[in-house]
């Protein structure tokens, strides 16, 4: 629960330091100040490291999925014109999705109970995101975007449950944020740096996605899939669009309404369904 919530604050965190530095700016400088935490921890940690290239490539690719395809595309949608909301509600795809593909690639099989908390939580992302009136049109270059950043948090998860090999989450979080960086900060000169706002707020919102975003929350994440079924751990993200509501709600003084409130509650009901689901049938 920790990790949906650390994750779900990152929206709001990511949205005060937006105003004051382009998209592929914060991430490429997220990411390189995460490599600069994280190379000195490594001193004191002393970790296990990956045995043999085939681990290493497993970390970097998990990396790429998510640092660069799911996070970097869905900046890229709101930046070409995606609000967040719909941005949220085709994030919230992916546990449907993660569920499809589950079979062909863990061998999971599911029970109608799973699959019936599994489209309560999308229904309730849908009532939540409603319920903020922040549904609407968005440019077909946006969608391609989100739905291309959908395919790699999707990928990320089913890939890191199929190649079963455990990591350090420090030495995981180092790699992927090399590869982020070493893919992102190309991409943001590339595509031009632009005026960086530095003041309280963009210190702020750097501090929490470096240490709590990139460090804390993504080790959770893949700790959590070490250790158990995919599409369980996948219909978590269903919490995470009601929490980032009420969170900005707490942070940014972004309305609340009780419409909002039934579809939190309608998301939770579909993740109890879904872990209860789990636990009576261990994949």
């Amino acid at each position: 629960m920790a990790f949906v919530l650390f994750w779900a604050a990152g929206y709001s965190f990511a949205k005060m330091g937006l105003p004051h530095i382009k998209p592929m700016t914060l991430l490429a400088l997220r990411y390189s100040l995460a490599v600069l935490v994280l190379l000195p921890v490594l001193l004191v940690h002393r970790p296990t490291w990956p045995s043999g290239w085939r681990h290493w490539a497993a970390i970097a690719t998990t990396g790429f999925l998510i640092q660069c395809v799911y996070f970097g595309l869905a900046y890229q949608a709101m930046d070409y014109g995606m609000n967040a909301g719909t941005t949220a509600i085709i994030m919230a795809l992916q546990p449907i999705l993660v569920a499809s593909l589950s079979p062909l690639v863990t061998g999971s099989r599911y029970t109608a109970q799973l699959w019936l908390g599994l489209v309560l939580g999308l229904a309730g992302v849908v009532v939540v995101i409603a319920a903020g009136g922040t549904l609407g049109p968005s440019p077909w270059g946006a969608v391609l975007f989100a739905l291309m950043a959908l395919a790699g948090m999707t990928a990320a998860t089913l890939f890191e449950k199929w190649h079963g090999r455990r990591t350090d989450p420090v030495v995981g979080g180092l790699v992927q944020y090399i590869v982020g960086a070493a893919v992102l900060v190309p991409v943001a000169w590339i595509s031009g740096i632009g005026h960086i706002d530095w003041g309280t707020e963009l210190a702020i919102s750097l501090a929490y996605l470096v240490i709590v975003n990139s460090i804390v929350s993504i080790s959770l994440f893949v700790g959590l899939l070490q250790r158990g079924d995919a599409t369980r751990i996948s219909a978590l993200m269903y919490l995470v669009p009601p929490l980032a509501l009420l969170i900005a709600w707490g942070v940014l003084g972004e309305k609340m309404t009780p419409l909002a409130l039934l579809g939190m509650l309608i998301c939770v009901t579909g993740v109890w369904l879904v872990n209860r689901a789990g636990r009576a049938n261990p994949a």
